[in-house]
């Protein structure tokens, strides 16, 4: 690709209306363009940098021998409604209507067609196992889009489903994906980790994320100081401390004013914030729920909504809540008229403050003999420090972005929708299934994320929009001209596509752009032409040296 009379700019000053390193460097490079909130242009040169990651992940199915096809985005409503899913994705879908007033949904994911598809194929056990794979656009109605490419409405994945006759046989599969997803992703120079997960809407047996570590996130990676032990946040289960062994105290009713806040409270009676249990007044599924956990702790709503089987929590507004006789900023679990859901660490500690349910009250030395409760569970997030689940270390937190995950569905999708095929002993069964995601934006935002500097990008070689870029230091000098052309010509002829930066442009502008949109190699043609001599520099080094124009293609093959 030649610059001059072409499509390509770039723009100097940072970006105000994107909040991540990796959104603010791709738009300034002329890669990507937003075109409203969470939907974004690729262009030219960003469109080859997803083409490459693409191409990466491509190569890794068709390794295992997994199958490339494509399913339409257009999807009737009614097949969501067979598997419960049209509840599950709630308002984060897009429905429309077409002319004869029939009901579609823009596809925010495929499970249910591949499903169908697979119909037509399976018949008996024979006729498996097999994996099919697509790229295909999804479309998901954020609430908030942020972080540039990281959380988006319209995004390209690459997602993949696997059949197999039973949970022996989707062991097999899965772990051939979960290789496959390792070896792209190192293609790529991501830095990861792999975390369990909650499986969410998608359900099934089994989740696993791809987590790229960065800065930025939106996904809490809990990681223990002491062993390999690796999970996202929403499901790390919370190791209660060893019962408290202080004697238990009579309760006593104490005036607390205007303290509404635990903060306040605990500053009001000088207690540790340790020995108070806090209540959030939830709206869970249009009902009131009220759960009770230690002062200092958060309620960890993925976890809620397993205990509750639940689809959807919100805070409770004050129409839900004067259904009850909480009262917000003194609610308590004694006398409540309410469905109660207390963490069971509460039940481990012994005089503890919480709400009296009375305007400018609390109890003081409370026990859980004094309290009723409809359900108890492990309802709140890990912090720092707390035990690990695994051998005992401590915990501590990265932040991630999510490339990739891998579900073992098992039987949801195929018993709803009537995948079945007949055993060894003419049984009928349904199959057994596994899906398989990767975000391809997701994968380019965390690679700029990972890999920048003060000047810009910095691509891996093998996702970079071009190897090698030619930069022409005076357009004016004919033997420079020439000597570039012809190195142009020579590198595409050995199948290395250059970016030739012939532009009437001052030196300082060309060089600063080529930082900006990260080629990983950049060779000056300048005054040494007339020796056939270059400068050759790395993105990744500072170290200028001068090579033959000769030797250029032997080093960057």
């Amino acid at each position: 690709m030649k610059l001059k009379n072409n499509f390509f700019y770039t723009i100097r000053e940072d970006v105000k209306d994107e909040d991540s390193r990796s959104g603010n460097l791709l738009v300034r490079s002329g890669m990507i363009k937003k075109s409203s909130a969470g939907v974004y242009m690729y262009l030219p040169l960003g469109l080859r940098v997803l083409r490459n990651i693409e191409q990466i992940i491509r190569e890794e199915m068709n390794k295992i021998g997994a199958l490339e096809l494509s399913m339409p985005t257009l999807i009737p409503r009614e097949i969501y409604e067979v598997t419960g899913r049209v509840q599950s994705f709630g308002s984060s879908s897009f429905s429309l209507k077409d002319r004869n007033d029939r009901d579609y949904i823009l596809g925010p994911t495929h499970e249910e067609l591949f499903t169908i598809a697979s119909a037509s194929s399976i018949k008996s056990y024979k006729d498996m196992p097999y994996s099919l794979y697509q790229f295909q656009t999804k479309f998901r109605d954020e609430a908030r889009p942020r972080y540039g490419l990281i959380r988006v409405r319209e995004f390209v994945m690459k997602d993949a489903y696997s059949f197999d006759k039973d949970l022996d046989g989707l062991d097999v599969s899965y772990n051939k994906m979960y290789e496959a997803y390792k070896n792209s992703f190192d293609r790529m120079g991501i830095n990861y980790r792999i975390v369990k997960a909650d499986t969410g809407v998608m359900g099934g047996i089994l989740s696993e994320e791809f987590q790229a570590e960065t800065d930025i996130g939106e996904d809490v990676l809990v990681l223990c100081d002491k062993c390999d032990f690796s999970s996202n946040l929403e499901i790390t289960k919370h190791v209660c401390f060893k019962e408290d062994d202080e004697k238990e105290k009579n309760i006593e009713l104490v005036d607390t004013k205007d303290n509404k806040t635990i903060e306040d409270v605990v500053d009001n009676l000088k207690l540790d914030i340790r020995k108070t249990v806090k209540a959030l007044l939830m709206n869970v599924d249009g009902k009131l729920v009220i759960f009770f956990i230690r002062g200092d702790r958060e309620l960890n709503e993925t976890k809620a909504l397993k205990l509750l089987n639940g689809t959807e929590i919100s805070f409770a507004n004050d129409e839900l809540i004067f259904t009850s006789n909480a009262v917000p900023g003194y609610t308590g679990p004694i006398d409540l008229n309410a469905k109660i859901v207390i963490d069971e660490e509460i039940l481990k500690m012994k005089n503890f403050c919480c709400g009296a349910n009375k305007e400018g009250y609390h109890y003081i030395n409370v026990n859980v003999k004094d309290i009723k409760y409809d359900l108890v569970g492990d309802i709140v997030n890990v912090k720092e420090g707390d035990i690990c689940p695994k051998c005992g270390g401590r915990l501590y937190f990265k932040k991630g972005i999510e490339i990739g995950n891998t579900f073992k569905l098992g039987t949801k999708y195929s018993s709803k929708l009537g995948l079945n095929y007949m055993d060894e002993n003419n049984k009928l069964e349904s199959v057994v299934m596994g899906s398989y995601g990767i975000g391809l934006g997701r994968c380019m935002a965390a690679i700029v994320e990972q890999n920048n500097d003060e000047k810009g990008i910095i691509w891996p070689i093998s996702v970079a929009p071009f190897k090698c870029s030619i930069v022409i230091a005076n357009t004016k000098d004919d033997i420079q001209v020439n000597l570039a052309n012809q190195l142009y010509d020579e590198l595409i002829k050995k199948g290395i596509e250059p970016l030739l930066d012939d532009r009437n442009e001052r030196m300082g502008v060309k060089l600063n752009d080529m930082d900006l949109i990260g080629i990983p190699i950049r060779i000056v043609v300048g005054k040494k032409s007339n020796e056939n001599i270059v400068e050759l520099k790395r993105r990744n080094s500072d170290e200028i040296f001068e090579i033959n124009v000769d030797k250029v293609i032997e080093y960057i093959k």
